[in-house]
């Protein structure tokens, strides 16, 4: 049993380490969320009373739910499978669904909620054993008997006090209906046209099952954060964690190894062993510059960015590849266009005895304000100040976050496929729909289901979304074909649309009908008789036919006829020789012009020599003597 001396203090300063977040722990407020539960019937117990959202699962944040409750004979803690007692809560189409009421106790919450869940329940309520306030139920720490249930809760939970839990199981035992609706509507308060969410987190990547979780949601959610930031809908704040080393253990190697700023910031070992890998202190400068990477970027006016540079680390920098260190970082911080030197400036300096201005504030942070109770668990979501119950998933985050909007100011993110409260699922939600194109109005809102004509592919459909959507505009053959008709066999498709400003069924040449519902083959052998030559033979195909000629026939389809292939031989000789003496005929003549004109040309020259010669003679000639000069002179 005997432990080694170094092991032993190792413990101790790590027992030390959690007493040391006495400012938070000791006189921390932990907030129970609480939510509506109302029951409509019987009419005795109609009311409404409270009841504390469960820590796991999926709330429908900015909705509500109706449903039938049901207590069950056996298994009524619901620690064991329900299929071992054949009982199923399964609701049948048309009922409501099922709310499954369990005692507390002999096993974990979420157990209690992932077995009814499995045999069908809706949601799960709670009843608490004992006269007391209610608490928030809390997911266990996750292992492997844990991890493959907890991760899988999809439906929500509440705890419930135990005098009403009474009173549910009195008037289901009497035989009466027990209606109730469970409303998330409250639970994020919205203020105004903005939300403010902050994410407690950490730079840690080995810390098992928590520490991926909280990784993969940063990756899956960067794409719809980044969206509501850069359109000014949120107002997003990352926190980190930091705890205080207790004075007397200050100049302790443990304490050294796991905090800067002489025991004023730590972080817990990530390999939980002080002899090997990295140090809580690693975890506390990259918590630290993570920070900074915000207020360098928020100051920069692009907030978003943090996103960017969280996801970038964890791909570029684990720990499991030594790579978790500054230069590695700062090559992260540099791709994405900031200024390090900023960012280690706002750092400080983490040997200094002296407070860190951005870390103290973060422990300040810690510390509950308003409705909001302490920070104490990692990870933790506090959305419009209030903490956030529930599974850490993209779509789940999402819905809370904009149920903090007032109505008619959600975001275009809010409206999307991100959020689905899944009415669209049965019964298309009453909306229309086009059952042969597989188009739909219905849209999962986080308010529920909306009836509106879709946009598809560029093509806006429109109507009232409930009865009636009609394609509209150009493109409009390109959905389902307009609605006209259309087929394909071994390759070839043809389409009776037609869009010239105006959608027409018209059956496409080779066929024929009324080109909505129908439009059939065209024998143009028998109906059209196609190929009459005496030598053709006709075959109809699907849509047009075919023409051949027997033997060494060769069919001619622009003059319907037969050619024998020897013939068709011989006529290209005959014209190839043609165009050879026609070649040799245009040679000739030009050889015989070129010759003309170099004739004529030597003959117009001697002429033009001869007269020019009468008048002065020529450096050639003899001088032709002057008789007008002779005859005065004598």
């Amino acid at each position: 049993m005997g432990l080694r001396r170094s092991d032993s203090a190792a413990r101790l300063f790590l027992g030390f380490l959690v007493l040391s977040m006495a400012p938070l722990s000791i006189h921390a407020r932990f907030v129970v969320e609480k939510n509506s539960l109302r029951v409509t019937s019987p009419d005795r117990i109609r009311g409404t009373y409270d009841s504390a959202i469960g820590n796991f699962g999926i709330p429908q944040y900015g909705g509500s739910m109706a449903g039938n409750v049901v207590y069950p004979k056996d298994n009524q803690k619901g620690c064991k499978e329900f299929s071992d007692y054949k009982i199923t809560f399964e609701s049948k189409p048309g009922a409501l669904p099922t709310f499954v009421l369990v005692d507390r106790g002999d096993c974990f919450f979420a157990l209690k909620v992932w077995n009814a869940q499995r045999a069908g329940a809706s949601a799960v309520l709670v009843a608490d054993d004992m006269a007391e306030a209610l608490i928030t139920m809390d997911s266990p720490e996750e292992d492997g008997s844990t991890a493959k249930y907890i991760e899988n809760i999809t439906i929500p939970s509440a705890l419930i006090e135990k005098s009403f839990g009474e009173t549910l199981k009195k008037a289901y035992n009497s035989g009466e209906m027990v209606n109730v609706n469970l409303d998330w509507r409250e639970a994020v308060p919205h203020p105004d046209d903005r939300v403010e969410y902050e994410l407690w987190t950490n730079s840690n990547d080995e810390c098992g099952v928590k520490c991926d979780m909280l990784m993969e949601f940063v990756k899956d959610f960067k794409g719809a954060a980044q969206i509501l930031e850069k359109g000014g809908y949120t107002q997003f704040t990352p926190h980190y964690i930091t705890w205080y080393c207790p004075e007397a253990f200050t100049l302790s190697k443990q304490c050294k190894s796991q905090c800067i700023n002489h025991g004023r910031y730590c972080a817990p070992d990530p390999e939980q062993d002080f002899s090997t890998g990295y140090e809580g202190k690693d975890v506390v400068l990259e918590n630290l510059r993570q920070l900074c990477v915000f207020k360098v970027a928020n100051d920069s006016k692009k907030p978003w960015v943090w996103w960017d540079y969280v996801t970038d680390f964890q791909i570029r920098c684990p720990m499991k590849e030594k790579k978790y260190n500054k230069e590695c970082a700062n090559a992260v911080i540099q791709s994405l266009g900031l200024d390090v030197k900023s960012i280690e400036k706002c750092m400080g300096d983490a040997d200094a005895d002296s407070d860190n201005r951005v870390l103290k504030e973060e422990q300040d942070a810690q510390v509950g304000k308003g409705s909001r109770g302490d920070v104490t668990i990692l990870p933790t979501l506090v959305v419009n100040n209030r903490q956030y119950r529930g599974k850490l998933e993209k779509g789940a985050v999402l819905k809370a976050i904009c149920s903090g909007f007032e109505e008619t100011t959600d975001p275009a993110v809010c409206l999307s496929g991100d959020v689905e409260t899944n009415e669209c699922l049965e019964n298309n939600g009453g909306c229309w729909r086009d059952k042969s194109a597989n188009l739909t109005a219905c849209k999962d809102t986080f308010r529920g289901r909306v009836c509106e004509c879709p946009l598809v592919d560029g093509v806006q459909f429109k109507g009232d979304g409930y009865t009636t959507c009609e394609a509209s505009g150009p493109g409009r053959c390109k959905i389902n074909n307009g609605g006209c008709w259309h087929e394909a066999r071994n390759g070839h498709a043809y389409s009776a649309c037609t869009d010239n400003g105006e959608v027409k069924c018209k059956c496409p040449p080779g066929f024929k009908g009324d080109g909505v519902n129908s439009c059939t083959d065209i024998d143009e052998c028998k109906e059209r008789k196609a190929c009459q030559c005496p030598e053709c033979s006709c075959k109809n195909t699907w849509g047009s036919y075919e023409c051949s000629c027997g033997g060494e026939l060769l069919y001619i389809r622009d003059h319907d006829a037969c050619i024998s292939k020897t013939a068709t031989r011989e006529t290209r000789s005959a014209w190839a020789a043609v165009w050879i003496i026609l070649i040799g005929l245009a040679m000739a003549a030009g050889g015989a012009y070129l010759v003309y004109k170099y004739r004529l040309r030597s003959y117009m020259d001697s002429e033009i020599r001869a007269i020019m010669a009468q008048y002065m003679p020529l450096d050639s000639q003899a001088e032709v003597p002057n008789h007008v000069n002779e005859e005065q002179r004598a």
